[in-house]
């Protein structure tokens, strides 16, 4: 199902994505839990994951495909392909045997005037596939802070694994 929205990340473990479609859908990594707020898919609850419930590379979504690649993935050259019409560079990313990482095989498409990831597509060892188009990017633009933030919405209950609130 494509979504859209605004996404915002302070290295090593800030994530902040907003959705404009599904609008009000969340995902947030504060430094010390991700929360994972769906509306769309399950209204009324928000998940709150420790980082290693959630994976704690999963908050770093670029920076897993730009830190040591070689030493974590198998790198195969797919060519050129157009992404938002400018020429990306195609590399597929096989996870190497015994690495902890949060994706099987990834396919990153890497801009080629500036070097900027572009989309990438990402495949879990569940079967589950992500796919992601940045379409506007700011490099070290200033983030706010305040995104960092979950506030739990009234009425909203809180599940946590293992826990019931």
């Amino acid at each position: 199902m494509p979504s859209k929205g605004a996404y915002q990340q302070r290295r090593p473990d800030k994530l902040a994505v907003s959705f404009t479609d599904p609008k009000g859908d969340l995902i947030i990594a504060d430094g010390k839990f991700v929360w994972v707020f769906l509306q769309s898919a399950t209204p009324g609850q928000v998940m709150k994951l420790t980082y290693a419930d959630a994976g704690a590379q999963n908050t770093d979504l670029i920076g897993q495909f730009l830190d040591t690649p070689r030493s974590k993935y198998d790198i195969i050259d797919n060519g050129h392909e157009s992404v938002g019409g400018r020429t990306t560079r195609v590399l597929t990313l096989t996870a190497k045997q015994g690495q902890a990482l949060p994706f099987i095989r990834s396919k990153v498409w890497i801009d080629t005037a500036d070097a900027m990831i572009r989309q990438f597509e990402s495949t879990e060892a569940t079967g589950l596939t992500r796919k992601v188009r940045l379409l506007t990017l700011t490099p070290n633009a200033p983030v706010d802070t305040g995104a960092f933030e979950f506030k739990t919405p009234a009425g909203v209950r809180i599940v946590e694994p293992g826990r019931l609130r």
